[in-house]
């Protein structure tokens, strides 16, 4: 560290030049800044006891699996030659740095020795070698950060490709294997490979400053060789089992503590209106001061515990100031060794234990760049491809699919994902073009579950599901999804563009009973924020109308006219119809029977009927398992039409 007046500190510069103190400052940036990085990662508390992270082989074999893909595949070219231009620089540095401690002992020599032209000399030599160290030194960390951030890019892109594919981001929010997928892709990997570029660097710099400053400490002493080498080794050992797992265990549980003080702030935001109607101020504020009280408590006594690693810290460091002095005193004084050389010898030591004693320097960093590996290591290993298939998963019992002209069932038990409980049994029937299926029953009897099942999203369970191709289907769910962007995203979606033009859009609205939304919010490509300007009804409608641009051959609805008035649904259901589409909905109003001819009656426990539409009524008491229905087929079944590949 340098100070101010201290005639031995024209070593400084090097000093700052090599990663000693760099790291340090690196380290401080990225705890401070990553801090809330990992408070936004963990916004949705988990239940269990979580485990804290710890420096281990464990964790070097989960830094490998994420890290490897990146150097052994596509980008492989382009991260080995970033890397070795990486090297280079770094290379270049450490000569420099050499090149600039050589000189700053001979600079004190001068000085020392009132010999004014080899001072004058060493000045232009250290201005000489600056001119070129300087641009090094701002190229190198521009290239560290350019390779973290493409680095970043590639490994999100694969993250989002695992994510999305086969719809896994939906199974990942349904059985809560793990919590916030998404804050693990967007805040976790940033830190993971702007840590990992930043610690590889550090390592490798600490190599190549042991090598270059070894060999001038070895020329001027080896006691101090020696005495290094059992200093370094005696605070490494101390900072690892005496302070390690007490400051991961508090770090580790600071930031969870933070994470459902958040959420309990996000909660009373996401649910202001319900929480002012019942005017439950009191028991929020109670709620939310109990997690912020854990939050102050931990921290107390984490900064106890920082405040021990600290003072060992300082003292660590402090001492370097002293022992090269006291070692090379007698020497110096007795006139065998120039005080130039005792600089050069105190500049080496400094750099040597700076290599040396990485981890100390860098410790609390480590523990936090763990914790993230640990997260990433966790989503890779539900999202990402694996090399060999789980076997625990293959023999799984699932619910089969095959594409087929129309919808079938055949004899389909559903399940709820991680559960045994069976929620439908046995169920076989079959759906022709332009039939209408009515599903009811009551709250909980597995309705929604079904058109889960039908959409491929819940597999658990048994049986087949024969479907057509599933880009000739339409899922409405009750509550409409309304993506952040233009009026005509909104009714294209989930298309990215269309080939209806602007007057077909308009007259599609006008057929959804919304004539004058365009107008009034500015225009088919006005942006607004959908969800808070329309009420539940109008996106409701808005949703009906991607139907109409759509224009499937089988449309599902998951009680998509729950917000709509007798009138507006029964016209929207009456163009549905009109259309020829297959129909599959969930409804609870006597009025829809006359746009459904058939109806599917669940019952709890695994039971169902099937019943004419004709005649139907929903209060009526239903025998499970009827068979006097068309829709009912289930001799059918086993010659149904498949379309294969």
């Amino acid at each position: 560290m340098w100070r101010a007046g201290n005639p031995a500190c024209y070593r400084c510069y090097v000093c700052f030049r090599t990663e000693q103190v760099r790291a340090r400052w690196d380290a401080w940036r990225a705890d401070h800044f990553s801090a809330y990085n990992y408070i936004m990662a963990t916004t949705t508390p988990v239940s269990g006891k979580p485990r804290t992270a710890r420096l281990s082989l464990a964790a070097w074999q989960q830094f490998i699996n994420v890290a490897k893909p990146y150097w052994l595949e596509g980008e492989r070219k382009k991260a080995w030659a970033l890397l070795l231009l990486l090297i280079v620089l770094m290379l270049l540095e450490t000569k420099f740095a050499v090149m600039l401690n050589n000189q700053a002992g001979d600079m004190t020599s001068a000085l020392a020795a009132r010999d004014g032209p080899r001072f004058w000399a060493t000045v232009r030599a250290c201005l000489f070698v600056l001119a070129f160290a300087v641009p090094i030194y701002a190229f190198y960390y521009y290239m560290r950060d350019l390779y973290a951030n493409h680095w970043r890019r590639w490994l999100t892109s694969r993250f989002l490709d695992g994510y999305l594919k086969g719809r896994k981001y939906y199974a990942l929010g349904t059985d809560s294997e793990i919590d916030n997928p998404d804050q693990r892709i967007s805040e976790d990997i940033n830190t993971f490979t702007g840590r990992s570029i930043h610690f590889l660097l550090i390592f490798l710099g600490s190599i190549m400053q042991l090598v270059a400053f070894s060999t001038v400490l070895w020329s001027i002493s080896h006691l101090l060789v020696g005495v290094l080498a059992v200093y370094a080794l005696l605070g490494t050992t101390i900072a690892l089992y005496v302070f390690g797992n007490p400051l991961i265990h508090l770090n580790f549980w600071q930031l969870r503590r933070e994470a459902d003080f958040r959420f309990s702030l996000m909660r009373l935001r996401e649910n202001a209106e319900s929480i002012a109607f019942y005017r439950g101020e009191a028991q929020e504020r109670a709620h939310i001061d109990s997690k912020f009280d854990k939050v102050i408590n931990n921290f107390a006594k984490l900064i106890r515990k920082q405040r021990s690693l600290n003072l060992f810290q300082r003292t660590f460091s402090q001492l370097t100031l002293v022992l090269p002095s006291v070692l090379l005193a007698e020497r110096v004084l007795s006139g065998e060794l120039e005080v130039g050389r005792a600089v050069q010898a105190a500049g080496a030591f400094t750099a040597v234990l700076g290599a040396v004693a990485v981890i100390v320097d860098n410790f609390e960093s480590l523990s936090r760049f763990v914790a993230g590996i640990s997260r990433l290591q966790a989503l890779s290993d539900l999202v990402l491809p694996r090399a060999e298939p789980d076997a625990a998963a293959s023999d799984t019992p699932c619910i089969a699919r095959r594409q087929a002209h129309h919808f079938a069932l055949e004899s389909v038990t559903l399940q709820p994902p991680q559960s045994e409980r069976v929620l439908i049994k046995e169920l076989s029937l079959v759906l022709k073009p332009g039939d209408a299926l009515l599903i009811t029953g009551d709250s909980g009897c597995g309705k929604s579950s079904l058109l889960r099942a039908i959409a491929g999203l819940w597999q658990a369970g048994s049986g087949t599901i024969h479907h057509p191709p599933l880009e000739e289907c339409f899922f409405l769910p009750q509550q409409p999804y309304l993506q952040s962007g233009s009026l005509r995203s909104q009714l294209i979606y989930p298309s990215e563009e269309s080939s209806l033009d602007d007057e077909a859009l308009l007259d599609i609205l006008q057929q959804v009973h919304l004539p004058h939304l365009a107008e009034r919010m500015g225009g088919l490509d006005a942006v607004r924020d959908w969800e808070k300007l329309l009420s539940v009804g109008e996106q409701q409608r808005l949703a009906f109308a991607r139907v109409l641009v759509h224009a499937p051959r089988t449309v599902i609805l998951d009680e998509a006219t729950s917000a709509l008035d007798s009138g507006n649904e029964a016209s929207l259901y009456a163009r549905l119809r009109n259309s020829g589409a297959t129909l599959i909905s969930i409804a609870h109003r006597p009025a829809v029977l006359r746009y459904h001819t058939h109806v599917l009656q669940l019952m709890g426990e695994g039971k169902w009927a099937l019943h004419d539409a004709k005649g139907f009524q929903f209060d009526a008491p239903a025998q499970p398992h009827r068979s006097a229905t068309p829709v009912q087929a289930s001799a059918s079944v086993a010659h149904f039409p498949v379309l294969h590949g």
